[in-house]
């Protein structure tokens, strides 16, 4: 395990390989081993970054709410702590909003964006602050058939396998699942994403409850040149019930723009 420490906020990192830089930013409610699956698919000669954001995983978790700026600049300062420049970033739903938002602030940073399951504008804040009411009143075993509903096409649900998932989702911090659902309601970066000009690729999962793959095509159309990937019969963690044709898709990608 590996902590980096950015002024007292303490967060848990992966840091492996050598070569080009990959920086991967996981899903509300998951891990950095949200992406334990595809890593060992993608091709050799780059460097792979996973982080646990605030509020999940082993990383620190301050109190809520947390502004999507704040995690934002999380992403930014752990990129410059490891000196990550000219990467390519790879972020998952709420992942994904970060993403943006650090392609948008630091250019030199991201070189290339993969943005998710995501989208430029992710629900409503009437439904993130019930999320959160619904989550402090019950904690999250409140949510998690709903969210493995969301997550999960219905032959992934059926294996063992989808026990460990909920059990992931169970044991992510209140404080911290709440927090960055206060950060979901206040994010908007459909105008800012729309300036952006660099190689992007967006994917989608055809069984996605959380973005289906017409907001994930929309978020794709903002940005001139962007490539839009459906995986069939994917849910909402593609990376997790579909890492093969994952993998395909992002080294095509990383190939095809010179990543690799």
């Amino acid at each position: 395990m590996q902590v980096l420490d950015l002024d007292g906020l303490r967060l848990h990192i992966r840091d492996e390989g050598a070569g080009a830089p990959v920086l991967f930013l996981h899903a509300l409610g998951t891990d950095l081993r949200l992406w334990d699956r595809l890593l060992p698919l993608l091709p050799g000669g780059l460097r792979l970054v996973r982080v646990d954001m605030r509020g999940h995983g082993l990383s620190d978790c301050p109190p809520a709410p947390y502004a999507m700026g704040g995690l934002v600049r999380d992403a930014e300062r752990l990129c410059d702590a490891l000196g990550l420049r000219g990467a390519a970033v790879v972020g998952l739903s709420i992942g994904g909003l970060i993403a943006q938002g650090l392609a948008i602030k630091r250019p030199e940073i991201v070189q290339r964006l993969v943005l998710s399951n995501t989208a430029a504008k992710i629900g409503t804040p009437a439904l993130w602050h019930d999320r959160i009411a619904a989550v402090r009143a019950g904690g999250l075993g409140a949510l998690a058939d709903g969210v493995m509903a969301r997550w999960f096409p219905a032959a992934f649900r059926a294996t063992p396998e989808l026990a460990l998932w909920r059990n992931m989702l169970l044991r992510t911090p209140v404080e911290g699942y709440a927090g960055c659902c206060t950060a979901l309601a206040g994010a908007d970066f459909t105008a800012t994403t729309a300036t952006l000009r660099l190689p992007l690729l967006a994917i989608a999962g055809s069984e996605d409850g959380s973005t289906p793959p017409d907001l994930v095509r929309e978020t794709a159309g903002l940005v001139p040149g962007a490539r839009f990937a459906l995986i069939r019969g994917a849910g909402h963690l593609p990376c997790v019930d579909r890492p093969e044709d994952y993998a395909a898709i992002l080294s095509q990608f990383l190939r095809e723009t010179g990543h690799v």
